[in-house]
């Protein structure tokens, strides 16, 4: 006996149905064993099954033989060890998809001989069924022995048009029913050759009360005004199986809206939790009934169903804004999501092994019979049977490492959809909306204030209650009521514990929960999520300015979730890489894009504020991962900005962004502007107008208000000739420009000016033209007396008439630390070439200082008071004061240094 023949004996032994297979003809033993060396191709489907029908046989006939044979094989090689788990699920899929495939195109053709060719009434387009695989069969994951989930639609409404007498018009939804019957028949039937797959039609609109097949038009206004949140878990997974591609097009468009929301849909947690609920509780009562079913791989606790809840909560969560998300197979998703850092990838491993084991489990208890159980024998030989298909000697190993994967499964599981509310909460919440029910007693919500911690509960119990009786609050729906109700308690409580700002933390709050009240995903993602709920409040305590960003910018809760995320430095070569992909994504659609831009550029802007506020980053490192964000979001923009311009004369721009001011000296804050020119080096006689489209549209895109807001706010005021010069200019008019033309303000400005994006060549030779006119010799009184002119017209036009000190305008703060600089710079730079560097106030300070070209000691001085203000002013900003303004006893060390420098080189 062979090597193969003692496999397939072993494999006859333990499956029921393959020894029955096996004893229904003599010449199947020989034929299994050819077979099963090599896996199913497609084409091994097409070739058999044309073999059975060359001998006689039906179409349904020769299927289901062929069915057989395809489950007896892979009986044989997954026994053997010669098939894993995805070849059995794929073959058993791709089986599927063949087996429509043929069918549907046989009864087409006996449909259209009798009754003509569905057309479209308004496109008169010809119509076609299109099958949608649902479940396990649209991720390419279905079981051995598993039903099909179908669902039949088409395009368009109409008629059929005859050709012939002797046809009968159909309308198409009457052609389609009629069509969808024979094929369900046709596939599901048993004969004395069994079938070749039971076929389930349950998950289609209205369920088995709808109707057969239902067009378009029927299917979105369904998903519009009756879908349900299980049927949005249904449809992640739906693949047209047949379908033209125009049509599949279109049908994307309209179930992708109903499956992701544009935001990040938490409220998907409770909805799943629900209807896991519902699946269990039914379990429950099975296994009641029948304790002998007690143990359940697919439905039980810590099951498959878990599994793919976990994998899927995330799709719906994220997969409107995250593409890569909406994928249909569970191990695919569950991978991606390791690779995008959702899950941890070490329990993706360990979920993914636990799967296959569960996967592997459920296909043998199907082997056993061929039937469509999910549920561990009673009988002591089937479950011996069991443990030697799964490698074991005896039950006890097999359960106990069952045991093993249910439980890490189950506690995964828990993690994400336990419900969060604890006994305490509970109690809080109930005396919470009892109190402020109480029109009559107001001191019942001022006591429940106070004993939560606040100094100023009077206050605090006011604007609840206004907030509480809002028209705004009172027209929810009774779920969102309950989850502000629960995040007021939470907040409540750890509000409370804060030793100071609780009242002003406490308002940001409540002016957070106005803005995401009607979001009812926010509400979920802040209720899942107590550990996110606790990071918001702490952010709303360090800054008024964070608080009323993450008010107007809601959809970076989810920031919040990753901590290590969260706390990581940036990587810039990867945050460039996803959204060059994002943008190209979304290529034909430009406010998508815009969409895309700013919702990036916030979410990284977000993670570092919340490294900011936790004291992780200096003022001077949170400068420069802002600019270099800022860079990043101006070259990405004018990549795609140029793909739009359709007069377009080179596939690449040979044209440059060059920055001026507070990112040209990467010294950007948060909520700076963008000072910036635009430089081009191309002969082509388009060049000048197509440069001129690009500039304008890329300042059109930056500062558009969409619903994410703007992305920047740009200053052109300093090209050459200002308000009156070309909104772009050759690289060689500006060298000309500076050389003969340009102000000396302008002199100083390109002190802080670099390459920012766009062509480098052009940018190097800006760096050139740059270094040539910083690096002029000038008349020492005549540069003095113009710097001194410059910056009197500065001081007037922004006079301080408070008693307090402005650290950016008054005299020795930090307008004059920069002047100072650029003075410093010109004056020297011919001498010294190595100051034209741009290398920032405080380098430069203290550079000169080595060089002798102002008191050492005086130089160190001025550069650590350039960084206290640059610090002071930063901090005040971050509680949403417009002008940084100081008791001048609090700075005047820093001030006395500053201006002692500026008496120095400015001597009256």
């Amino acid at each position: 006996m062979s090597h193969t023949e003692n496999f397939q004996t072993a494999a006859a032994d333990l499956s029921r149905f393959l020894q029955r297979w096996l004893q229904g003809a003599p010449e199947r033993s020989a034929q299994l064993q050819e077979i099963s060396r090599l896996s199913f191709s497609k084409a091994d489907f097409a070739q058999i099954l044309q073999k059975e029908i060359s001998t006689g046989a039906s179409l349904n006939k020769a299927m289901r033989r062929l069915r057989n044979l395809v489950l007896a094989t892979l009986i044989e090689r997954d026994l053997s060890g010669r098939a894993d788990m995805h070849e059995v699920v794929t073959t058993i899929s791709e089986f599927a998809d063949f087996v429509v495939a043929q069918h549907l195109a046989a009864l087409d053709l006996e449909m259209r001989a009798l009754y003509g060719v569905p057309v479209g009434e308004e496109s008169g387009a010809e119509q076609s069924l299109i099958v949608l695989g649902m479940g396990k069969l649209g991720g390419y994951e279905l079981n051995v022995s598993s039903d099909i989930d179908l669902i039949f639609c088409y395009a368009e409404d109409g008629e059929t048009q005859c050709s012939d007498a002797a046809q009968r018009s159909l309308s198409n939804h009457e052609y389609f029913s009629r069509l969808g019957k024979k094929l369900i028949a046709a596939i599901s039937e048993v004969t004395e050759d069994g079938y070749s797959f039971r076929v389930d039609m349950a998950l289609r609109p209205n369920g088995n009360s709808g109707p057969l097949v239902a067009s378009f038009g029927m299917l979105e206004e369904y998903f519009m005004v009756q879908g349900r949140e299980w049927e949005r878990y249904a449809w992640v997974k739906a693949r047209a199986m047949s379908g033209q591609p125009e049509d599949l097009l279109q049908l994307e468009k309209i179930i992708r809206p109903f499956v992701y929301r544009r935001y990040l849909d938490f409220g998907a947690i409770d909805s799943l939790r629900s209807m896991h609920a519902q699946i269990r509780a039914e379990v429950v009562r099975q296994e009641t009934r029948h304790p002998e079913r007690s143990n359940n791989v697919k439905l039980g606790r810590g099951g498959i169903r878990e599994v793919e809840f976990l994998a899927q909560v995330f799709q719906l969560i994220r997969g409107g804004r995250d593409a890569s998300l909406r994928d249909r197979s569970t191990r695919n998703t569950l991978t991606i999501l390791s690779e995008k850092n959702i899950l941890d990838a070490d329990i993706v491993t360990q979920l993914q092994q636990s799967y296959v084991f569960l996967r592997n489990l459920e296909h043998r208890l199907q082997y056993l019979d061929d039937a469509q159980t999910h549920t561990f024998p009673a009988k002591e030989e089937d479950q011996l049977r069991i443990a030697n298909m799964m490698g074991y000697q005896k039950v006890a190993p097999l359960l106990d490492e069952l045991q093993v994967h249910r439980q890490f499964v189950a506690t995964q599981f828990d993690t994400i959809f336990k419900d969060k509310a604890d006994d305490a909460a509970e109690a809080g919440e109930a005396q919470l909306i009892a109190n402020l029910n109480s029109s009559e007693d107001e001191d019942l919500l001022i006591s429940q204030f106070s004993e939560a911690g606040f100094h100023d509960a009077k206050e605090a119990a006011r604007r609840l209650n206004a907030h509480w009786h809002s028209g705004r609050i009172q027209t929810l729906s009774e779920a969102s009521r309950q989850k502000l109700l629960a995040l007021f308690n939470q907040a409540m409580r750890l509000i409370g514990t804060q030793a100071q700002n609780q009242l002003s933390c406490w308002h940001r709050f409540l002016d957070l929960m106005e803005a995401i009240a009607r979001r009812s995903a926010y509400l979920s993602l802040l209720t899942e999520y107590p550990d996110a709920l606790a990071r918001v409040i702490r952010m709303m305590d360090a800054s008024d300015w964070a608080a009323k960003f993450l008010t107007r910018h809601p959809l970076l809760l989810d920031e919040l979730l990753d901590e290590s995320a969260l706390q990581a430095r940036p990587d810039w070569a990867l945050f460039s890489q996803e959204l060059e992909k994002e943008l190209l994504a979304h290529r034909d659609d430009t406010e998508r894009q815009l969409e895309t831009l700013r919702e990036m550029h916030h979410a990284m802007q977000f993670r570092l504020l919340a490294q900011d506020l936790e004291g992780q980053v200096t003022v001077e490192h949170l400068a420069d991962d802002l600019s270099q964000l800022a860079d990043l979001m101006v070259a990405a923009t004018i990549k795609a900005v140029w793909q739009t311009i359709a007069t377009r004369h080179r596939e690449t721009p040979q044209f440059a962004v060059i920055a001026y001011g507070k990112l040209g000296g990467k010294e950007l804050g948060y909520a700076s502007d963008l000072d910036l020119i635009f430089l081009y080096d191309d002969d082509e006689q388009d060049a000048p107008a197509n440069y001129a489209k690009l500039a304008q549209r890329f300042i059109t895109w930056m500062t558009s208000h969409t619903p994410a807001g703007i992305l920047f706010d740009i200053d052109i005021a300093l090209r050459p000739d200002g308000a009156s010069g070309l909104l772009v200019s050759s690289i060689q008019s500006f060298a000309r420009y500076q050389e003969k033309s340009a102000w000396l303000w302008e002199h100083q400005a390109l002190t802080r000016a670099r390459y920012c994006a766009g062509d480098a060549r052009i940018g190097q030779q800006f760096e050139a033209i740059r270094h040539q006119v910083l690096c002029q010799s000038r008349d020492e009184a005549s540069l003095r007396q113009e710097v001194l002119q410059m910056r009197k017209k500065m001081r007037d036009a922004h006079p301080n008439r408070s008693e307090l000190f402005d650290l950016k305008h008054d005299a020795g703060g930090m307008i004059d630390l920069e002047f100072m600089v650029q003075y410093l710079v010109l004056r020297h730079a011919h001498q010294y070439p190595e100051l034209s560097a741009n290398s920032g106030n405080i380098a430069l300070l203290k550079r000169c200082g080595e060089l002798g070209l102002i008191p050492t000691e005086l130089a160190q001085r001025s550069a650590s008071a350039y960084r206290s203000l640059r610090k002071l002013q930063h901090n005040i900003r971050l509680q949403g004061e417009d002008r940084a303004r100081v008791a001048l006893d609090k700075i005047s060390r820093e001030v006395d240094s500053s201006q002692q420098l500026w008496a120095s080189l400015f001597p009256e």
